[in-house]
């Protein structure tokens, strides 16, 4: 089998797990990959081990030269690598490396375990991902991106009042006038969407829910909608010149007065692969207890 070890080589603890998997994996007689901007970085810092055996190839050649990517870091790190890949139908394990790793399988202290994985040993978690459409007011598709965790509507830096109006199926549910609106995912959920007062969804929902930020109205809440839903939110500020649409904290897109954001389910999921027991609630409890 071949794997993709993925993690910031530039901090030295997150480059000394990574340095136990890759001897893990190697000993087991896997093939080791990594990005080539990757080279020097593992070079300056592992002077005293030959690892003349890792393949070094381009970040976006990554994904499919490989059977599985080994992500070491936070849910940040496992999200930026999902959005590589997710397309390729890759599976990614994660190591925690973060605070809460609420996506991550494995903790620095169990990296022994991958030796299951070698042996096939492991199960498949699949995630929804939210498939985004942005329409301009006359009804020409401008953008298509993807999203695991959620999208955010907002004005960017500065805060202030957008109006906003949310259909589904072409029937309008509702206006919203807010700082915002989270879209997200059942795995989003745990995200910025909680911090904004939104429920926690078990990942094993086929839904996707709205959350207004700060919403001017009491009687503006959450909305839940199945993910055979059309989800349409069109940018109706009047008083803004942009806003802006983030997906999973990352990639950032304009959205200009009339514009209209369209949700679906995608037909792709983000594959993680678990080895544990451990249910959903018991990992949510346990991720409390260290907040």
């Amino acid at each position: 089998m071949n794997f993709a070890i993925v993690t910031n080589f530039n901090i030295q603890d997150k480059a000394n797990v990574a340095f136990k998997v890759i001897e893990t994996l190697h000993e087991k007689g896997c093939g080791i990959y990594t990005a080539d901007f990757n080279r020097d970085r593992i070079l300056r810092n592992k002077k005293d081990v030959n690892f003349d055996y890792i393949e070094y190839v381009p970040i976006d050649k990554l994904y499919q030269a490989v059977d599985i990517a080994v992500v070491l870091g936070g849910d940040g790190t496992i999200l930026d690598a999902a959005r590589r890949a997710v397309p390729s139908g890759k599976p990614m394990l994660g190591i925690n490396l973060g605070t809460l790793g609420y996506m991550a399988e494995l903790e620095p202290d169990e990296i022994e375990r991958i030796n299951e994985v070698v042996d096939g040993k492991y199960r498949l978690d699949e995630r929804m991902v939210l498939k985004i459409e942005i329409f301009d007011e006359k009804e020409n598709l401008k953008q298509v991106s993807f999203a695991i965790n959620d999208a955010v509507i907002s004005n960017g830096s500065i805060s202030r009042i957008l109006d906003l109006s949310l259909s589904k199926d072409g029937e309008e549910v509702c206006t919203y006038r807010a700082d915002g609106v989270i879209v997200a995912t059942p795995t989003g959920s745990t995200a910025y969407s909680m911090a904004a007062g939104g429920s926690i969804m078990d990942p094993n929902l086929k839904a996707f829910c709205v959350t207004p930020i700060c919403p001017h109205s009491f009687t503006s809440k959450q909305l839940i909608f199945p993910d055979t839903s059309k989800v349409e939110i069109k940018n109706r500020s009047v008083r803004e010149k942009k806003l802006f649409l983030t997906l999973d904290g990352k990639s950032t897109q304009e959205l200009d007065l009339g514009d209209v954001v369209k949700f679906t389910k995608s037909m792709m999921k983000a594959k993680l692969i678990r080895l544990k027991n451990d249910n959903f609630y018991k990992k949510l409890r346990q991720k409390f207890e260290t907040i």
